[in-house]
């Protein structure tokens, strides 16, 4: 069984990569989204202020645009919710900058009080799991303001200059909901059916199995907390039932990849594309078509494949508090390595103190290991950057129009490249973020490349230096707690398969947990393996907690009927560790 004794131990030191943290990757499938929105986010307002001579508010106003890069992978009810949260978090964060700003003119205050939001910036957006940018949108933000001179009777007013544009974000947002309100669950659905069709095109033979597997795995959970996102169960569309079952198919494929059709899923996955009907995969089972439209809640086994995922609608959501536990040593990290940071820039005489704290912010990962490949990406970008932005000043110093124009160019650059590695995007956002303090006022060039350059090595040197002195023990306890989970959740699904008649909204939701179970393990044990200077970690354990627990997947499959069965004996041999 997987709590046999452990018999590896995790070496306490790793090689930290160097070359791997530069390689280009293949850009994201929404790559356009978030680089158009933010452009059509951030044009109307910098526009608008250039026509009125007072460019020098844009930094309010991008407080409020930045907000269109979030959220472009979730369903439109999911996304009003989460752009919403964003534009309050962005507005509370600047509040609270503002307020510093206004109250005291101490850099030594300042740069604590920057420490301390970038920290809960980070806690929160990693416990919410609100996806990319993350947290650093918002450090940059509330830093920057934190050290614009400001009085107490202008807060207000930018305030609602930042209020304005985010409204203005979130009307860009959800825009694409009109033409086509169910793209990201079928994207999301399609990806998950690609990956599954990969690991099936594995046979179970190739090396790469057990990657291919997990990737799978984690894609096909993504794609169910996308469809099982509000609307509520009444509320949930003949499309979204649909595309459940086909994610139920993509799920039946990782379970025996061995009798999967890997042609045919990628073929349902081609059909997702555009707004054309979402493919009805014909029922292994012979009972039901699950055509859109049709009664999902009729009797038959046609509906069985989908009582899991009603039951886990009606599942209680894990509460916030709880997932910002974990989350503390990466907390303590992230206020540490911005103190410091600022302080040493501070201590070197650079004016701009909360370059070197966003710099230091935007390292923090879920482990060292990619914390570093963080701190190298980041290095590279920034200094690439600023050659970038002394070969356009000239043409950005032609006047203000020029200055915008050039900001949304890098802006659109900034999206379309860093899904393919951070420090590409980081070229663009670098010139950016040194345009952007020009709106006020024409600055030297040479000065700025020069303190740009310092933050960007003290930020980054520090930063790290921060990552490596708080370590994460408690990494080990949460993959023996995952291990614990994925045990509970198989012994429950091989229960239920012992039995004569289990339920089949049962059985489906046995199955429908001990698949997440296994995905958290799998990214909980990843996430430890990257840390340094803690206990050996049970991989041989993890190794066959995965084994056992994907046999009972595979033998749920055959039990609820989605594949040809193949005897009581394989039953029996499937479900024993």
């Amino acid at each position: 069984m997987s709590s046999a004794p452990p018999t590896p131990a995790t070496p306490p030191v790793r090689r930290l990569p160097l070359a791997g943290a530069l390689r280009v990757g293949q850009p994201s499938d929404i790559w356009f989204k978030p680089a158009l929105s933010v452009v059509a986010a951030v044009a109307p307002p910098n526009l608008t202020l250039l026509a009125l001579g007072r460019l020098d508010l844009a930094m309010y106003t991008m407080a409020g645009s930045l907000c269109a890069l979030y959220a472009h992978n979730r369903p439109y009810a999911a996304r009003a919710r989460v752009l919403a949260w964003v534009v309050l978090g962005m507005l509370g964060g600047l509040a609270v900058a503002l307020a510093a700003a206004a109250l005291t003119g101490s850099a030594l205050v300042l740069v604590a009080v920057g420490a301390v939001l970038a920290a809960a910036q980070k806690a929160l957006c990693d416990a919410t799991r609100i996806g990319p940018p993350g947290n650093v949108i918002f450090t940059f933000v509330s830093s920057a303001a934190l050290f614009v001179p400001q009085t107490p009777g202008q807060i207000p007013g930018h305030l609602a200059l930042g209020a304005a544009a985010g409204a203005w974000a979130w009307l860009v947002g959800m825009a694409p909901g009109l033409l086509r309100p169910h793209g990201p669950e079928r994207r999301a659905t399609a990806h998950a059916l690609n990956a599954a069709a990969a690991y099936a095109g594995t046979a179970g033979t190739d090396d790469g199995r057990a990657g291919a597997r997990a990737a799978a795995h984690a894609a096909v959970h993504a794609a169910w907390q996308a469809l099982l996102s509000p609307p509520p169960r009444a509320a949930r569309s003949a499309t979204r039932r649909a595309l459940e079952r086909l994610l139920v198919r993509a799920e039946v494929a990782l379970a025996a990849p061995a009798d999967a059709e890997p042609e045919r899923l990628r073929a349902w996955a081609r059909a997702l594309r555009g707004t054309g009907p979402v493919p009805d995969p014909d029922d292994p089972r012979g009972g039901g078509t699950g055509a859109p439209g049709a009664d999902d809640r009729a009797a038959g086994p046609g509906a069985d494949e989908l009582l899991g995922a009603d039951a886990e609608l009606d599942a209680p959501r894990r509460p916030l508090w709880s997932r910002l536990g974990p989350l503390t040593p990466l907390a303590v990290r992230t206020a540490l390595g911005c103190a410091l940071a600022g302080y040493a820039s501070l201590a070197l005489g650079i004016g701009r103190p909360y370059w070197a704290l966003v710099t230091a912010a935007s390292l923090y990962q879920a482990n060292l290991t990619l914390t570093w490949s963080r701190a190298v990406q980041r290095a590279v970008g920034n200094l690439a950057g600023v050659l970038l932005f002394a070969a356009v000043v000239p043409l950005a110093h032609l006047g203000q129009a020029a200055l915008v124009l050039c900001c949304l160019a890098f802006n659109f650059g900034a999206e379309a490249l860093i899904s393919r590695n951070y420090w590409l995007g980081s070229v663009c956002v670098t010139p950016m973020a040194l345009l952007i303090t020009e709106f006020a006022g024409y600055q030297e060039p040479g000065a700025l490349i020069t303190e740009r350059v310092a933050d960007t090595l003290v930020g980054v040197l520090v930063g790290f230096a921060a990552a490596v002195a708080v370590t994460d023990r408690r990494a080990g306890d949460r993959v023996e707690r995952a291990l614990a989970a994925v045990d509970r959740a198989r012994e429950h699904a091989a229960r239920l398969l012992a039995g004569p008649a289990p339920a089949p909204a049962a059985l489906e939701s046995a199955r429908r947990g001990l698949a997440a179970a296994l995905v958290e393990l799998r990214t909980t044990a990843d996430a430890a393996a990257g840390e340094w200077r803690q206990r050996g970690l049970p991989q041989e354990r993890v190794v066959l907690a995965e084994r056992s627990g994907h046999r009972t997947l595979a033998a749920t499959v055959r039990r609820q009927g989605l594949l040809p069965d193949r005897g009581a004996a394989r039953r029996t041999e499937d479900v024993r560790p």
